[in-house]
């Protein structure tokens, strides 16, 4: 993942998270005004202010840990968690209720303070295929590292909201190491252990039938991670997540044949948070680059509204041209000769974040999260509930070929500046743009074959 202060250069390399932690991040408004902010404590909720005081509340949030390397040339988890303000689903809330409430860096949340599973499927017109679809698929989620609590956590997020239990003893829920073990399992990291449940969550909130496979990689290396998608392919799995990046080199067409060149696969990959600029894997010709929206409600008849996400001129949706990998054959566009960066998209602004339940290394509680990490489980798990691709299809290709009413086209907004004669790399437009591709879910018609 490409990190820099912000009004910064950037750094070269894959190891651009390191000391990000300790460094201001932008926040944003949901009127669109932005604030410095960055806090350790977990956020909680405090009611009792009225409802036009929350409205005006400035959204903040931080970098999940999992966005600081361990080591040089490790690849980083594409998250945020919010630390204070009122978030789109909570200024929703207090809308219809009256009672205005905030997420202030205290302790954890006693309820959602993000969108739960009936929103989003609500936003992307996939409430009745959620409903019937989803049973006898997989979808797997690599990530690094051990989380401790996934289970437990899986199981409270699930309860909360009525979804069916997922569970290790019914079959449903299935941790491994990316050798397969179930019981020699990597190192625990608690920074990663937020990245998991974020990517599980959003996976049980779309597909609630699906069953879930979390492959958990020794290190956050692009070695480690490789095999772990590798394995999770072996284990069966026909839908693979991805919620991590960094920097391109020329080892990308390599790693495209030894880790992603999987067909009959749906493999999802977050483009990055860095705004403007290629990253990898999201960058593989074989993957589903996912990009990411500022999902709110609205007036409309679709009842909802998405813009491109983007808090600074370093912090927002990733999209762009690869130096290194091929054009794939159903991208047109013409402003990069290479492949472009993304081809779809769906919710990742923190500002209208997403709920999430942890407990590893942090108070146990409710969380709101925000970043291309949620929208790349969420688009796996839009194709799971379109079905298993064809044994020799790239799913990445579904896309392209549907029609236009498929999908929700993003038209406003953009994630950096590029070149004049190829603006849309960075600018939303009418049809494709990198950073919202072909547009966010309108139900399964774009995702199958």
């Amino acid at each position: 993942m490409r990190t820099t202060t912000p009004n910064s250069s950037a750094i070269s390399g894959r190891w651009r998270r390191m000391g990000a932690s300790a460094l201001g991040v932008a926040a944003l408004v949901l009127a669109g005004l932005g604030n410095a902010a960055h806090a350790s404590a977990a956020p909680a909720v405090t009611a009792g202010a009225t409802a036009a005081a929350t409205t005006a509340a400035k959204v903040t949030w931080a970098p999940t840990p999992c966005a600081t390397p361990k080591h040089r040339g490790d690849l980083t988890c594409n998250s945020f968690r919010v630390t204070g303000g009122t978030t789109a689903f909570q200024k929703q809330r207090a809308a219809q209720t009256g009672k205005a409430a905030q997420v202030t860096p205290k302790a954890a949340a006693a309820s959602p303070t993000g969108y739960g599973p009936s929103d989003l499927q609500d936003a992307y017109g996939l409430t009745d295929a959620a409903s019937a679809g989803g049973s006898g698929e997989t979808i797997a989620v690599v990530d690094a590292y051990d989380d401790p609590n996934a289970a437990a956590d899986l199981a409270a997020y699930r309860s909360y909201y009525g979804l069916p239990a997922c569970t290790v003893a019914s079959g449903c829920f299935k941790k491994v190491s990316q050798s397969g073990s179930t019981t020699s399992l990597p190192t625990a990291d608690s920074g990663w252990a937020e990245e998991e449940s974020l990517d599980l969550d959003m996976a049980s909130a779309v597909c609630p039938n699906c069953k879930i496979l979390l492959v958990e990689a020794t290190s956050s290396s692009m070695a480690n991670l490789g095999k772990a998608v590798n394995e999770a392919v072996a284990l069966g799995a026909k839908f693979v997540s991805n919620s991590y990046g960094g920097s391109e080199s020329s080892s990308d067409t390599s790693y495209d044949t030894s880790y992603f060149k999987h067909p009959g696969v749906a493999i999802t990959v977050s483009a990055g948070d860095e705004g403007y600029g290629a990253e990898y894997p999201a960058a593989s010709k074989y993957v589903t680059s996912v990009g990411g929206t500022a999902l709110s409600r609205s007036s409309t008849s679709r009842g909802w509204t998405e813009k491109v996400w983007n808090t600074s001129s370093t912090e927002g949706t990733g999209s762009g041209c690869s130096a290194y990998d091929a054009k794939p054959t159903w991208q047109t566009d013409t402003g990069c000769a290479k492949r472009t960066i993304s081809d779809v998209s769906a919710v990742a602004d923190p500002a209208t974040g997403v709920s999430v339940y942890d407990s590893y290394g942090v108070t146990a509680g409710w969380y709101t999260f925000g970043g291309t990490s949620a929208s790349a489980p969420v688009i796996a798990a839009v194709y799971a509930l379109a079905g298993a691709p064809g044994t020799s299809d790239y799913p990445a290709a579904y896309p392209y070929a549907a029609g236009a009413s498929a999908l929700n086209d993003v038209t406003s907004g953009s994630n950096g500046s590029c070149s004049s004669g190829a603006a849309y790399l960075c600018t939303a437009r009418s049809g494709y743009d990198g950073p919202t591709g072909l547009g966010t879910p309108e139900g399964t018609a774009a995702f199958t074959g």
